[in-house]
């Protein structure tokens, strides 16, 4: 993989990320940072996931349902991280 190929899938990393963010209801309670990580982490996930499954293909544009199921698994991640984090905190209630 080139440089310019790993830039970019950090920069994709970081959009589904931001955009599994979006999509979960409610607040979370986890630093930016780690929505970062889950969402490059997701890019990476949904790739094989939508080759397995038959969804990606090498198209010259955007390849829409790859990063639908991206978001999906960075939505996901999000969800579990941001549960475990409020999971520890304490309610003041």
């Amino acid at each position: 993989m080139t440089v310019t190929g790993i830039i970019t899938a950090l920069i994709v990393g970081l959009i589904v990320g931001a955009l599994g963010r979006l999509v979960v209801p409610g607040r979370q309670n986890i630093p930016i940072w780690l929505t970062m990580v889950i969402g490059v982490v997701a890019a990476l996930i949904g790739t094989v996931i939508a080759n397995a499954i038959g969804i990606s293909t090498n198209t010259p544009g955007v390849d829409w349902g790859e990063l639908l199921v991206q978001v999906i698994v960075a939505a996901i991640g999000v969800a579990l991280v941001a549960g475990f984090a409020g999971r520890g905190r304490r309610s003041t209630l």
